[in-house]
């Protein structure tokens, strides 16, 4: 492992590059502090056997600043104050960067996404469809972290991110004596094409009392993306190996679920895996159609446990900061079929 960190090291500090943020804005100024955000108003209409639901809420509210400090350091802080997403507003990301480490390389130290996954890193306010994948919501947590981030571009063709973090999610502190790694590289290859990779390697404490050896989690994303004139095609494909003591996992809440979760992990090696596959096309009336299918299997040598999604959707722009975006969720479970379709409804700005 350690020969692998170093070796990353080498071809990152040697490789000419241009960097580019790992926060979900930029700011508009490149002097003095900028004050970024977005508001996401939300209507919620959810199906259940009879007993449906709906309601209001508020999906985010996002305030931060962004700033440089010269010549060499910029800041970037931002914070979630909506109540739905845990009650008191807390930090989402906060990391100082220093851009004159190597040319043409920046290193983050602090709390930042992690460079794992072509979903995590498309912005919230960015995302084509309300919600973000349920294999992503499953597999690619936790989305922030804390700890040191190396990340640039080769002339906008090759983009790269490295993290050593603690692996514990945003706001929380080392459980462990191990850190944990993460990477993500993107392609540029031809015109309207790019393609690439990303991996996390981490250890967690045993999730069964009476062991004595961390469990090991292992995840592996591949993406695609095609876009030519109005038209955009994105998919992914992410695979997760754990290996497991056996016992139950508190997940806090994160982007894709509101509540603290229990996930229940069998003894032994398991393997989950799942992808999600979107298409739409900007018209010119500024309105744009999105299909998108998801699929997501818990664990591969288990029989009726997969999950899937198809999402009609239709994104209205006002603007550029604002719009509306309306969403239909099919929901299927393989074996075990509910009523739990969705109908979203959320309208957005930005300053």
């Amino acid at each position: 492992m350690r020969k692998i960190f170093l070796l990353s090291l080498l071809v990152i500090f040697c490789f000419p590059v241009v960097s580019y943020a790992q926060g979900c804005m930029e700011a508009s100024s490149e002097e003095g502090v900028n004050v970024v955000g977005y508001l996401q108003s939300q209507y919620e209409y959810k199906f259940h056997d009879g007993d449906d639901e709906n309601y209001f809420t508020f999906n985010r509210a996002r305030m931060g600043l962004i700033g440089n400090i010269p010549y060499d350091f910029s800041y970037y802080v931002m914070y979630e104050f909506s109540p739905f997403k845990g009650g008191a507003p807390y930090l989402l990301d906060g990391f100082i960067t220093y851009s004159r480490l190597a040319p043409y390389v920046n290193i983050s130290l602090g709390q930042f996404k992690s460079p794992f996954s072509l979903e995590v890193n498309t912005p919230c306010q960015g995302l084509h469809t309300i919600n973000r994948s349920n294999v992503v919501g499953a597999l690619a947590i936790p989305f922030r972290d804390i700890g040191v981030l190396i990340s640039g571009n080769h002339n906008k063709k090759i983009k790269y991110a490295f993290a050593i973090t603690n692996g514990t999610g945003k706001g929380e502190e080392e459980n462990n004596q191990s850190k944990d790694f993460a990477g993500r590289v993107v392609i540029d290859a031809i015109k309207f094409v790019s393609f690439g990779g990303s991996f996390s390697m981490k250890t967690l404490p045993p999730a069964s009392e009476g062991a004595t050896e961390d469990d090991k989690l292992n995840k592996f994303a591949g993406e695609l993306q095609i876009e030519y004139n109005n038209l955009l095609f994105q998919g992914e494909y992410i695979m997760a190996n754990y290996e497991s003591s056996g016992g139950v996992i508190i997940h806090p809440p994160d982007c894709s679920n509101d509540e603290p979760w229990e996930e229940i992990i069998p003894k032994g090696e398991s393997t989950s895996s799942g992808f999600w596959a979107q298409a739409m096309y900007m018209t010119q009336y500024n309105l744009q159609p999105v299909v998108k299918l998801e699929f997501y299997d818990p664990d591969i040598d288990e029989d009726d446990d997969v999950k899937s999604i198809i999402t009609y959707g239709v994104n209205y722009f006002f603007n550029d900061w604002t719009r509306l975006q309306l969403n239909y969720l099919y929901k299927a479970e393989k074996g075990f079929e509910i009523s739990n379709d969705e109908i979203l409804m959320q309208l957005q700005v930005q300053f």
